[in-house]
């Protein structure tokens, strides 16, 4: 009878023991993995019973807030700008999470950002609602405006920064879409809407194409190859090149030629740059002569590959919403044609439309890399500003000589080269187009990378029209990407009176 008794408790201590470990293990181990779990309804109630904060624009527009239904899940995101803004509010979805600006500053919009309030503590006290805090945006409403306004049905991306402390000003890129149906408390409703959007394309409007689409630069890469060569001490703005219709495959032609291969590098003319004889580097950026270029990249390809990782290529940009990296092939021996494609902005070279914004910015900040930044602040619900973000840099990517030589030679860009069509009375622009090729049989990419003042920078931008817009096969940088940039910068100087 003992042995059985004894046994018996024995079963019950290992019973009560093991009861006494899942507790300690849910209670504190587990708890917050089952806090976070979407099949949480008490977690998801909670939420849902906070007004999430505001995300406004820099002058004061409300772009995301939160409508009380009364409902279980008390308040519900709304988005009042319809598709203006989606690329970067993102979305608050119960169905789908959430995305963007709602997902990186998802604490701080709950009120749960690590800062202690006076006006937190007195909610506690009387009792009153939880408020989260609002997000203050670095984007100006009438830039971005101007942005949908001046791109207009074409397919691209517009990127306007303020290349002195990064913060961008506008960021827009179409297609866009509305993100108020996949806030919607209606499963069916937020599907639906999700399936039309497409959302396994790599064209799908979810998809912004400012930060995590990566396109063939073109010639606005010779920006970055240009400051390589003048960094590297090896080149100055008039040093000068052989100046030929192509550059031939070197079983048929002595250097400058291409090396491994049976193909030649043709100027996009079909014609050599200034009728042949020699050209100066500061002419081959003001034209575009793609040999010039291409020859820096046979001859100096580590360089570039450095200055263009400087700027920012192969890693995704430090930035308040997740952004795809830029891409620029190491350089490898046995495959020597690809460093005179790359350093004009064609072969695997990939850039997104922030990362060229970008590249203009770091000519206009005397070489240094300014952060990007799309928060400027976060404010409580009293008003009262609880955390700034300062101006920020990367890295040197390039010294100030250089910086200001690339100015000049930019500048040269608009007023007699290939840009005039961003000419701004009383405005010194610098810029750089681009016309890169895509796949055989499409139309290029146009691109136009710029800042103004030339000589006291206040905005750099950057334009990608995809595949040309209207103007198909015919299109240029300067004719159809220049123009959208212009619209920028004199929008800018009307907002900022500089």
């Amino acid at each position: 009878m003992q042995r059985q008794i004894r046994r018996v408790g024995i079963v019950l201590i290992f019973a009560f023991l093991a009861v006494f470990a899942q507790l300690n293990y849910v209670q504190i181990f587990a708890a917050k993995r089952i806090a976070g779990n979407n099949a949480n309804i008490r977690s998801l109630l909670r939420e849902y019973s906070i007004k999430r904060g505001d995300i406004v624009t820099l002058d004061g527009v409300k772009v995301a807030t939160s409508r009380d239904t009364g409902g279980r899940l008390r308040y519900r995101r709304t988005y009042p700008q319809g598709d203006l803004y989606s690329h970067i509010h993102g979305f608050y979805s119960v169905t789908f999470g959430e995305s963007r600006i709602e997902a990186s500053f998802h604490d701080e919009l709950l009120g749960e950002g690590g800062v202690i309030t006076m006006q937190e503590i007195q909610d506690e006290l009387l009792g009153a609602g939880e408020e989260g805090d609002d997000v203050r945006l670095t984007i100006h409403s009438r830039l971005q405006e101007m942005a949908r306004t001046a791109l207009g049905g074409e397919r691209g991306s517009v990127v306007a920064m303020d290349p002195n402390t990064g913060e961008v000003r506008a960021m827009w890129s179409n297609p866009s879409y509305d993100a108020n149906p996949l806030a919607s408390f209606t499963q069916r409703q937020a599907q639906r809407h999700w399936d039309s959007l497409d959302p396994s394309s790599t064209t799908s409007a979810l998809v912004p194409a400012a930060t995590n689409r990566g396109y063939a630069p073109g010639s606005t890469m010779k920006v970055v190859t240009g400051a390589a060569a003048l960094d590297s001490g090896s080149y100055q703005r008039d040093s000068t090149f052989p100046d030929p219709q192509a550059l031939l495959p070197c079983s048929e032609s002595e250097p400058p030629c291409m090396p491994q291969t049976n193909e030649d590098l043709t100027n996009f003319t079909k014609t050599s740059c200034v009728g042949g004889g020699q050209i100066d580097l500061f002419t081959a950026l003001e034209i575009s002569c793609d040999t010039t270029f291409a020859i820096i990249g046979l001859e100096i390809p580590d360089e570039v590959f450095g200055m263009a990782e400087a700027v920012g290529f192969n890693d995704p940009l430090e930035f308040d919403v997740g952004t795809e990296a830029s891409g620029y092939p190491e350089p490898q021996d046995d495959n020597q044609p690809f460093w005179a494609y790359q350093a004009i902005g064609q072969g695997d070279v990939t850039a997104t439309p922030l990362q060229m914004a970008l590249v203009a910015a770091t000519v206009a900040n005397d070489g240094e890399v300014p952060r990007p930044r799309l928060v400027r602040e976060i404010i409580d619900s009293s008003g009262r500003r609880i955390r700034e973000f300062d101006a920020e840099s990367i890295g040197r990517a390039m010294s100030s000589r250089t910086a200001s030589t690339m100015a000049e030679m930019m500048a040269a860009v608009v007023r007699s080269g290939t840009g005039t069509a961003a000419q701004i009375p009383g405005i010194e622009v610098a810029g750089k187009t681009g016309t890169a090729q895509t796949v055989q049989g499409a139309s290029p990419h146009a691109w136009f990378i710029a800042f103004a003042p030339a000589n006291d920078p206040q905005i750099a931008v950057s334009v990608i029209v995809e595949n040309g817009g209207s103007f198909g096969s015919e299109a240029t940088g300067g004719a159809v990407a220049a123009p959208i940039a212009k619209r920028l910068i004199e929008t800018d100087r009307q907002i900022r009176g500089w």
